[in-house]
């Protein structure tokens, strides 16, 4: 497995690209911004796009949607409780005073327990709200990546339409029962582990 971050956009999200290395298939996985830089990077590596899957449906995290789904084919991929969010993309980005092209309609949802692959590369779907109501992350291969549902020392903020604090506890649990050694790929930030989050990170004193 191979896995590149490309930081994007003016919130500078964490926008990755996962590829088995044999055959060069790949899921993209929050393609927030600068679509012509990360469908670059998918063409000089030689990557067959398989997937388009988003953590969460804040515009930050799909606003290089069309680009990619209008270069690759890719099959755009979410939780259906961020369908609300996904659709007041555009409107959310210019009352924060940024733009957003008009985004692909999803190709197909996921659920809690769902197995998306490339290659011979696998992770389960982890349904964890709180952050938005359809928050997911995606776990396996010895990584998670969780979106903007927990940071390096911290978690994503619940005051956003649709957000739960009590939510985000239960999926912070969750996350936290994954191995300590597993590594973590948030949505803003440096990378993580299980263990250095279960010493380290703030909100372990709110359960």
């Amino acid at each position: 497995m191979i896995i590149k971050k490309i930081i994007v956009g003016p919130l500078e999200e964490n926008a990755y690209i996962v590829w088995d290395e044999k055959t060069k298939e790949a899921i993209a996985i929050d393609p927030g911004d600068e679509g012509d830089r990360i469908i670059e990077m998918i063409k000089s590596e030689g990557l067959d796009l398989k997937l388009i899957i988003y953590t969460h449906a804040h515009f930050d995290h799909v606003g290089a949607s069309g680009d990619l789904k209008a270069a690759t084919g890719a099959r755009i991929l979410l939780h259906k409780g961020d369908m609300e969010t996904y659709g007041m993309a555009k409107e959310h980005a210019a009352f924060w005073g940024f733009d957003v092209d008009d985004l692909p309609e999803p190709d197909g949802f996921l659920n809690e327990g769902d197995e998306v692959k490339a290659g011979g590369l696998s992770f389960k779907v982890m349904h964890t709200p709180g952050h938005s109501p359809g928050g997911i992350c995606l776990y396996g291969e010895g990584i998670v990546i969780t979106g903007d549902t927990i940071f390096q020392g911290s978690v994503g903020r619940t005051d956003f339409p649709g957000g739960s604090h009590d939510k985000l506890k239960d999926s912070f649990r969750k996350i936290l029962a994954l191995p300590d050694d597993t590594k973590v790929y948030s949505g803003h930030g440096p990378d993580t582990t299980i263990g250095r989050e279960k010493r380290e990170n703030f909100f372990v004193n709110e359960l």
